[in-house]
C-alpha cells in the first residue's frame, strides 16, 4: 500500500526547493508518493502554514514535520 504525503509550500521559496531535494532523496527507494500544495491558493492553508513552510504531512495520520527537517525525520514520519 502506497503511503501519501503532502508538502505545503509556495513558489519562489528557496527553503521549499531544498525540502523537495531532500524529500526526493529520502523517498528514492520507498513506496511513498507526495504532492506539493501551494498554500497561497487557500486562505485557510495560508493562515495555517504561512510561517512554517515547508511542512511535510503524512495524509493517513496527519502527522507533520516542519522545516528544518532532515532525512532521519522524514524516515521517522513514514515509518
Amino acid at each position: 500500500m502506497t503511503l501519501h504525503l503532502s508538502l505545503y509550500s509556495t513558489e519562489h521559496c528557496h527553503l521549499c526547493e531544498q525540502a523537495i531535494e531532500l524529500i526526493d532523496l529520502a523517498l528514492a527507494e520507498q513506496d511513498v508518493q507526495y504532492k506539493v500544495i501551494d498554500i497561497v491558493e487557500s486562505a485557510m492553508l495560508l493562515a495555517l502554514y504561512e510561517f512554517k513552510i515547508p511542512v511535510l504531512k503524512r495524509e493517513d495520520t496527519n502527522a507533520e514535520i516542519c522545516w528544518p527537517f532532515n532525512i532521519q525525520e522524514i524516515n521517522r514520519l513514514i515509518s
